[in-house]
């Protein structure tokens, strides 16, 4: 990386590598001023971590050097970010406060937006209220979305994830190409009472289109074939295929080629979402990321939580060697954010080559894993506490809770804040050797326990308190961590919105398809071609 700034930082960095968060507190009194943001009900505390204003300075430079406010304005105005595939990203046009003119091809976008917003919320209330009736005139009381990916990440984690805001409908979700997986769905749904939600943008997508057929199968065995209309809904951009599956044009919700897929949810792809928390409640969901797109676009980089958050991921990254990042919601509801995130970032910023073509010489793209509080603290905590690697985390938790009445609030929220703090301050030699002391234990004993039970600490986190878990603050949050990957992917200098990576594997696993029922097959690799053999004995 060529950029000033980047060297700086390697000087800075050498400079302070052995100063400790504690050490920064110490020096400066008012530390959780100037490293925390409020902006409308959020609160980001990001001062237990290894910078100072110094390191945000040059940072902050960094950013700026990089063409980030230039790429933000494209990246709004719908410029084709997405180069290898020539698409813009435009996942935010779907959500604006205020529907503006977005020119796509000599063409204003946002009344489309809208209209295929009012044509999910119409059927949304239709089916919600029981007027959309099945083939024997009963009413829908289930939802399966089939998809994979985007299709199916994000309205699934959404949906549980708003939970308490759901209506009568039971919503499921079929994604994975594993036969069993299916076949339980099958096991547990009513073929007059369910509503079929089949989300591909291609409408060719392997796992989504045998999982769809195979539910239709099951389907026909026990209704007409146009009983199809009453039952099967299609989220995609490909008509032709859509209706050569049965579907017909009047069930059909489409996508543009300018949503990415892990973003989609924001689009008709949300359709499950909208079916299970109503349109008043997603609409909600929007706005709360049109806000957030907003804070993006318009704050200062010193203020713009997802610059700031993004600049921090970034020092860990590149300067610390730090290759994981945990994401920890304290609330059972958001249990499925870690993964969902995971898919987001992983598949945009794992790139090995900048946007000339060239292998980077410097890391990219961040592990992200995680689980809910207090569930993460019995699981890996261990290993974040007093394990050799350095794990920065967020942890993200909620003021008030959706259900008063029991004592759990302030447990739960005890421990998010003694997490972190915990992970800041660890326990040294002295302060264990007291506790044993107090406890009675002979001097043998302690000098034994001593090296077990010290805590190194200076471990880093940022910490994102929100009043409540409501629709709005959801989608803000979300929309937080999506312009965070965007602004690693114009720092690290490659493209974020391409996935190039995942089709070699596809385009293998049909080629070993076909093999599967050859009689001779020499054109593999040895340790592929035994795999094959050996499967072939078991099929039936």
């Amino acid at each position: 990386m060529s950029l000033k700034s980047w060297k700086l930082l390697g000087s800075h960095f050498k400079k302070n590598a052995q100063k400790k968060i504690t050490d920064y507190f110490s020096e400066d009194p008012n530390r959780i001023k100037k490293f925390s943001l409020q902006w409308e009900s959020f609160y980001v505390d990001y001062s237990k971590n290894l910078l100072d204003k110094g390191t945000l300075d040059l940072l902050i430079t960094m950013a700026e050097e990089s063409g980030l406010y230039k790429a933000i304005d494209a990246y709004f105005q719908g410029g084709r970010i997405n180069e290898t595939e020539g698409r813009a990203v435009l996942h935010t046009a779907l959500r604006q406060i205020i529907p503006s003119t977005i020119m796509i091809d000599g063409e204003n976008i946002s009344p489309k937006i809208e209209e295929v917003k009012k044509q999910m919320f119409d059927f949304a209330d239709r089916v919600i209220s029981g007027k959309w009736k099945g083939h024997t005139g009963k009413s829908i009381t289930h939802v399966v979305n089939i998809g994979i990916g985007g299709s199916d990440l994000g309205p699934a984690m959404v949906t549980e994830a708003l939970e308490f805001y759901s209506n009568h409908l039971k919503l499921t979700f079929v994604s994975n190409l594993d036969g069993d997986h299916v076949e339980e769905v099958i096991k547990k749904i009513d073929s007059e009472t369910t509503l079929f939600v089949i989300v591909s943008k291609s409408f060719t997508t392997q796992e989504t289109i045998s999982n769809g057929k195979t539910i239709k199968n099951w389907f026909l065995n026990h209704a007409p074939e146009s009983a199809i209309s009453n039952h099967f809904i299609a989220v995609s951009a490909n008509l032709e295929k859509v209706t050569d599956f049965g579907i017909i044009t009047e069930n059909i919700f489409p996508i543009n080629d300018w949503v990415g897929g892990r973003f989609s949810l924001w689009s008709s792809v949300g359709l499950a979402i909208c079916l299970a928390i109503g349109p008043k409640n997603y609409e909600d969901l929007l706005q709360g990321a049109g806000k957030m797109d907003q804070h993006f676009r318009t704050a200062d980089f010193k203020e713009n939580i997802p610059v700031i958050l993004a600049l921090i991921t970034f020092w860990y990254n590149n300067f610390w060697k730090v290759e994981t990042e945990a994401i920890i919601p304290y609330s059972q509801y958001l249990r499925n954010l870690p993964a969902y995130l995971q898919q987001a970032f992983m598949e945009s910023n794992g790139k090995g080559v900048d946007r000339n073509g060239k292998p980077v010489n410097y890391e990219t793209g961040n592990i992200i894993w995680g689980a809910s509080g207090t569930n993460a603290q019995h699981a890996f905590f261990q290993l974040m506490h007093q394990g050799t690697r350095m794990i920065p985390a967020d942890f993200i938790g909620f003021a008030k809770p959706l259900y008063e009445g029991n004592d759990h609030q302030d447990k739960l929220m005890s421990n998010f804040f003694a997490q972190t703090q915990a992970l800041m301050q660890g326990k040294n030699i002295e302060n264990v050797r007291e506790d044993l002391i107090n406890q009675g234990k002979s001097r043998k004993e302690i000098e034994m326990l001593l090296p077990f039970k010290v805590f190194e600490g200076n471990r880093p986190s940022n910490t994102i308190l929100i009043e409540q878990l409501t629709p709005a603050n959801l989608g803000s949050l979300i929309s937080l961590y999506e312009h965070k990957i965007f602004v690693q992917g114009i720092i690290w200098n490659i493209f974020s919105y391409d996935q190039w990576g995942v089709e070699l594997g596809k385009q293998l696993a049909n080629n070993i398809l076909k093999d599967f029922d050859k009689k001779q097959i020499d054109h593999h690799d040895p340790s592929t071609q035994g795999l094959i053999e050996y499967y072939k004995k078991f099929r039936n």
